[in-house]
C-alpha cells in the first residue's frame, strides 16, 4: 500500500454469506439515503474517489468493505429510506444491515450520519436503540454543515441532540465540502481501531 493510498477497497457484499472474515477492528458508517456516507468516507480517509458518490440517492445497494492503513476495516452500509427505491429493494436493506450488525464480532464503532438540516426520525431512533442493545458504541455525525451559516450550526447540533435524547457534545459536525470535522472524526476512527477507545 502506498503512502498516498491510505485506504483501499476490499469487496462488496450483497448478502451475509459474502461478509469477509478479517482480523482488523471494524468501524461502520450508516445513515439514510443521500445523507453523504460516501462523501464522508472519502473526506475522512483523504482518498478521493475511494467510495463512489452517486448522482442519485440510494446508489449504495451493498455493504462495502475497505481497509484503512492496513489495520482497520471501514464499512459503508446501504442508505435506507429513499422513497423512490423499489419496495422490494428497500425491504432487503434493513435485514442486511441487521445481519451485518449481529455478525461482526470486531465491530468497534458505528458512525450514524444525519443531515444537519433534517430531524432525526424513526430510522435513527431504531438504529440507536438496536446498537445500544448490541453494546456497540455509536457516534452521531451531523453532515453537510457547510449548508448552514456557522451561527446556525450550534443550534442545529443542540436540536438534533435533543431529538435523540443525548448531549450536544455527542453530536459531531462534518462537511465533506470543507473538511470540517475531519481531524476529530479520523481521531475517533484511529482510537476505536486501536482498541484503546473511550466512551463517545
Amino acid at each position: 500500500m502506498t503512502a498516498q493510498a491510505k485506504a483501499v477497497f476490499l469487496k462488496s457484499a450483497f448478502r451475509a454469506a459474502d461478509f469477509p472474515a478479517l482480523p482488523h477492528p471494524e468501524i461502520a458508517v450508516m445513515g439514510r439515503s443521500n445523507v453523504g456516507k460516501s462523501s464522508f468516507l472519502n473526506m475522512v480517509t483523504g482518498v478521493r474517489g475511494l467510495v463512489k458518490v452517486g448522482a442519485k440517492p440510494g446508489v449504495t445497494k451493498s455493504i462495502n468493505f475497505f481497509i484503512l492503513e492496513g489495520r482497520i476495516t471501514l464499512v459503508d452500509l446501504p442508505g435506507y429510506g429513499y422513497a423512490k427505491l423499489p419496495v422490494e429493494m428497500k425491504k432487503q436493506f434493513l435485514p442486511l444491515i441487521r445481519s451485518y450488525l449481529a455478525a461482526r464480532d470486531r465491530l468497534r464503532l458505528v458512525f450514524l450520519l444525519i443531515d444537519i438540516r433534517r430531524e432525526p426520525g424513526d430510522f435513527e431512533h431504531e438504529m440507536i436503540a438496536h446498537l445500544e442493545k448490541l453494546g456497540i458504541p455509536t457516534a452521531i455525525v451531523a453532515t453537510k454543515c457547510d449548508k448552514l451559516p456557522r451561527g446556525r450550526r450550534a443550534q442545529r447540533r443542540r436540536e438534533i441532540a435533543d431529538g435523540l435524547g443525548i448531549g450536544a457534545d455527542s453530536v459531531f459536525l462534518s462537511s465533506a465540502e470543507t473538511g470540517d470535522g475531519k481531524k476529530e472524526l479520523m481521531g475517533l476512527i484511529r482510537e476505536y481501531g486501536s482498541g484503546k477507545e473511550k466512551d463517545v
